[in-house]
């Protein structure tokens, strides 16, 4: 039986989405374990700078404070440098200030006051989205996943101006201005989008036709899970009490929260692995399992992804497949397989550092590569879906994978058009085709 146990309460899998504990289905609650501080993992490592390099570090800060053409804030340098330390290491490896410790927690609940959209920052301080939360003020502008903000309100952003998305906040109601590199536009997009307050509906459903039903998850938070549960069963009810089929909607998902995923993959399997999750720390090494208990009771699943869909959308995916419980169908996902881990700081800064990878249930990283569909579908000229060249392996200094570098293959079928549902739907009702005899045997 897999060892089932609850992440630490920092372990989080999105680029820019909180924390969360990770419990399988029917786990009983526990409390998970305390969280390390940066200076308590320092001295449990009992690991010492070299001398040379804090010569160095002092020559440098001497320097910029003697003569540079302007003076320079002694804090302000500082945290410019422990920017510089983690910048190299990859791209979701961030120094957090409280307030964007603070904004970064309460992302988790699904409720604040902003665009509705999902960024990372690059090391030159511009914003690229990975993808419009559904039904926000940034989809209905027309804000695409791969989009890049170059600057806001007029104001070119810098690296210098902080980690996460405060141009983007402001009050329910205020208007910003962005100026946006899209790939394939001859000049920059100028996009007005009004501010709201947003509240993240993360499931929503509907049947498509008698008996087959479709669930759209935009994003992995704390109740997540739970809103899954209730929508198949208005579903169910609907069906008469039995569905058969269910086309799961994760295109430009960013991820989220790992137990969310890890508990609705345990609704729709009745054992096998789900995920797990290995680094050099202790509290990154973790396994779960499913436990028994299927809500569909074997009804078939396909699941329906693009090159927005990261991290725990990717952990679902994985899950699902690698036990032949659903088919995926779309293309190529994010390739988003590391864990972070935010280490709290004892002046109320903290520090969100990748401690791991994570691992399907055939064992396989998945980091910057992504998941390959069983059923790749192309957009056609509507452009629906996420830039499929957009990926992890595009982040600068992005983490290698096991397979990073090798040539992605389109594996299955291609279908044509922008139907990307009614494909999914077809691909549901499509029998899945069993190995003759003699293949099975050769096994």
């Amino acid at each position: 039986m897999p060892l089932r146990r609850p992440l630490p309460l920092a372990l989080v899998l999105a680029s820019i989405l909180p924390l969360g504990v990770a419990l399988a289905q029917q786990s009983p609650p526990s409390d998970p374990p305390p969280v390390p501080s940066a200076e308590a993992l320092s001295a449990a490592n009992d690991s010492k700078v070299p001398l040379e390099e804090i010569r160095r570090y002092v020559a440098v800060y001497r320097a910029v404070k003697q003569a540079y053409v302007e003076p320079v804030d002694d804090a302000k340098l500082m945290q410019s440098a422990v920017r510089g330390l983690l910048l190299d290491l990859d791209p979701h490896s961030v120094y957090l200030p409280k307030a964007d410790a603070d904004e970064f927690d309460e992302q988790a609940q699904g409720r604040y006051d902003g665009i509705g959209v999902e960024i990372l920052r690059q090391p030159d301080g511009t914003l690229r989205v990975i993808a419009p939360i559904d039904d926000t003020p940034a989809m209905k502008a027309g804000i695409k996943a791969g989009d890049l903000i170059v600057a806001v309100d007029g104001k070119p952003l810098r690296a210098e101006d902080g980690e996460e998305s405060e141009p983007l906040r402001g009050p329910p109601g205020s208007k910003v201005l962005l100026t946006v590199v899209r790939e394939g536009t001859a000049k920059p997009l100028e996009i007005s989008v009004q501010r709201e307050t947003i509240r993240v509906a993360s499931v929503k459903g509907r049947m498509l036709e008698p008996g087959y039903g479709y669930l759209r998850i935009a994003s992995f938070q704390a109740d997540t899970a739970a809103d899954f549960e209730r929508q198949l069963g208005v579903l169910k009810e609907q069906a008469g009490g039995r569905l058969r089929g269910l086309v799961i909607d994760l295109r430009s998902n960013p991820g989220g929260l790992l137990n969310a995923a890890v508990q609705i993959a345990d609704d729709l399997l009745d054992s096998g692995k789900i995920v797990s999750t290995r680094g050099r720390i202790p509290i990154s090494d973790a396994e779960f399992g499913a436990t028994p208990g299927d809500r569909l009771d074997g009804a078939p699943v396909v699941l329906l992804v693009d090159a927005g869909s990261a991290s725990a959308s990717e952990v679902l995916a994985g899950a699902l497949r690698d036990n032949g419980r659903a088919r995926v169908v779309g293309s190529r996902t994010f390739g988003k397989g590391s864990v972070q881990t935010v280490l709290p700081l004892d002046n109320g800064d903290s520090v969100k550092l990748t401690t791991a990878r994570y691992y399907t249930p055939s064992g396989k990283s998945i980091q910057a590569l992504g998941i390959e569909p069983d059923v790749v579908l192309q957009a056609g000229k509507g452009g629906q879906g996420a830039r499929a060249d957009y990926s992890e392996a595009s982040l600068p200094g992005h983490l290698r994978g096991d397979g990073d570098g090798l040539p992605g293959s389109n594996a299955g079928d291609v279908l044509e058009g922008d139907g990307f549902i009614a494909e999914a739907l077809a691909v549901l009702k499509k029998p899945v085709a069993k190995p003759p005899a003699s293949a099975a045997l050769r096994r």
